[in-house]
């Protein structure tokens, strides 16, 4: 079995456990964290609030002034979600974390409705 075809089987695993979140949403945090890691330039841990960061970024550049309607679609309403999709992915060894990283690290970051749609709107006009 291919990494990438294993993490979706471990996606589906974790969606029979707990199916708040679409498929589509942990594929895009994955994808978030991987450009977010390429935007810093150096492959290291990266905090709550710098994936928060680069995933606000990642949603315009890929949806635009649609990103925050795309990811509640999927069941993603704020950081609190973000953190509780990458706690799932470590629990099932997926992802890896630091002793003092806490899902509680996600509550303290951005609020998404401001920076994916109101920051759109305000800039627009």
């Amino acid at each position: 079995m291919t990494p990438r075809s294993e993490f979706w089987v471990v996606v589906e695993r974790i969606r029979r456990a707990d199916g708040r979140y679409t498929p589509e949403a942990y594929g895009f945090v994955m994808e978030s964290l991987d450009a977010t890691v390429r935007d810093l330039g150096e492959r290291r841990h990266v905090s709550a609030a710098e994936l928060i960061r680069g995933l606000c970024r990642y949603t315009k550049v890929r949806y635009g002034m649609l990103g925050y309607a795309v990811l509640q679609q999927w069941g993603v309403r704020g950081p609190g979600d973000v953190g509780e999709i990458v706690f799932q992915l470590v629990d099932a060894g997926i992802l890896s974390r630091r002793d003092e990283d806490t899902r509680g690290d996600f509550d303290q970051v951005e609020d998404f409705k401001r920076v994916l749609e109101d920051e759109y709107f305000e800039a627009s006009a």
